[in-house]
């Protein structure tokens, strides 16, 4: 199977001519290759700069940057506490001169640092581990080895269930001793670890605080501060319920996913959060390069019916998509928004073992709800062109 990550090079290439290129996403999802990628690393790699190198470091702090013209990659910057302040002052006196490309395993446009404002000097892209969309062969096979191994590109590429196992206890373990130490300031790193443990058990359904601070025996402000944290970091996300004038809805309890979907054990609550990585992936790359209001929402009202995802568009529905690991006919509670939404498409999608028997190929029922393999799905809907 081979990556295919031309679209995002594509768009980076575009937004340098302009502005700054902030591409922020999770530790080890590929950022720095693809940043080497463009700058033609090694060729050039007097013009890459990280600042988690101590000679690097050096080099930016004196602003010994390259005096000819060109691109420049500034890895991790958002670590240094000045850095908005910083990467202002080279723009203005260099933006006809230098691409700038700003990489960071870290939410950008949170980690502000109390700097002077960047408005309108810089495009933001996220960047995501893998989905399918990546991958040349959008088959049933590219699928279930994504299902299997997450979308890093280390395990993935490494095929290996052990290797996947080491890879993101490793991960999870340098999330919290490194990155998350160099951002912020927690003393109970073996609590935050123990969270982060804790979480995979919970993914699927609507997450409680209450449940998290008895189980840590910490306060319930702690446990908020904590999951914010993990989420500007990227370890994970939270999607929240979707509330309309013509539905009763509930207004709380967010569900949560991981970026590394290995961590659920759950085969069913696993596939959701594989799926979920797959929408958010997009709705993240509709926002970020043609400028639309991207949400992903679930469906929950006081009846306790739910609908697993909703996707918005400038806070309108386009997508509503119930997710099951098996072929099943639809949901009634996908029936039910359906209803209320009659012009919105509707997706009950399933993972496709064809060794159990079930269907492999779409279909709409008498409700106009498209039954069908994710596979089908995402390629038929889902698509990142520049």
């Amino acid at each position: 199977m081979t990556i295919m990550y031309s679209y995002l090079a594509q768009q980076i290439q575009k937004d340098l001519l302009k502005k700054m290129v902030f591409l922020s996403g999770p530790r080890q999802c590929g950022k720095t290759t693809l940043a080497q990628k463009i700058l033609g690393f090694p060729n050039h790699s007097d013009r890459y700069f990280n600042w988690d190198n101590d000679l690097h470091r050096e080099l930016l702090l004196k602003q010994k940057l390259p005096i000819t013209p060109g691109m420049i990659v500034l890895d991790e910057i958002h670590k240094y506490i000045r850095w908005r302040n910083y990467l202002k002052g080279i723009f203005d006196l260099r933006k006809h001169e230098l691409k700038i490309l700003v990489t960071g395993s870290a939410k950008l446009d949170y980690y502000r640092r109390g700097g002077d404002s960047l408005q309108g000097r810089y495009h933001h892209i996220r960047m995501h581990p893998l989905t399918l969309m990546d991958i040349d062969t959008k088959n049933q096979e590219a699928l279930e080895s994504l299902f299997n191994f997450n979308g890093f590109p280390e395990p993935f590429f490494s095929q290996s269930e052990s290797e996947t196992r080491r890879w993101s206890r490793e991960y999870r373990s340098r999330l919290v001793r490194e990155e998350l130490t160099s951002l912020e300031k927690v003393s109970e790193l073996s609590l935050v670890e123990l969270l982060m443990i804790r979480l995979p058990d919970c993914v699927s359904s609507p997450l409680s605080v209450n449940a998290l601070r008895e189980d840590l025996k910490v306060s319930h402000q702690t446990v908020s501060r904590w999951l914010d944290i993990l989420e500007n970091l990227y370890a994970i996300f939270r999607i929240y319920p979707f509330g309309a004038p013509q539905i009763r809805a509930v207004k709380k309890e967010p569900k949560h996913y991981h970026f590394d979907w290995a961590l659920v054990e759950n085969k069913g609550a696993r596939f959701e959060n594989l799926v979920a990585c797959h929408l958010l992936k997009w709705c993240h790359w509709i926002e970020d390069t043609q400028g639309y209001d991207m949400e992903l929402r679930y469906f929950k009202d006081n009846e306790k019916r739910e609908v697993d995802f909703v996707v918005l568009k400038n806070r309108k529905p386009i997508y509503f998509i119930e997710v099951k690991f098996s072929y099943q006919e639809a949901d009634l509670s996908l029936r039910y928004i359906k209803k209320k939404f009659s012009e919105v498409p509707a997706y009950q999608i399933y993972f496709n073992d064809k060794s159990a028997g079930m269907k492999t190929k779409s279909y709409k029922d008498k409700d106009n709800i498209i039954i069908c393999p994710a596979v089908e799905f995402f390629e038929k809907n889902f698509h990142f062109d520049v």
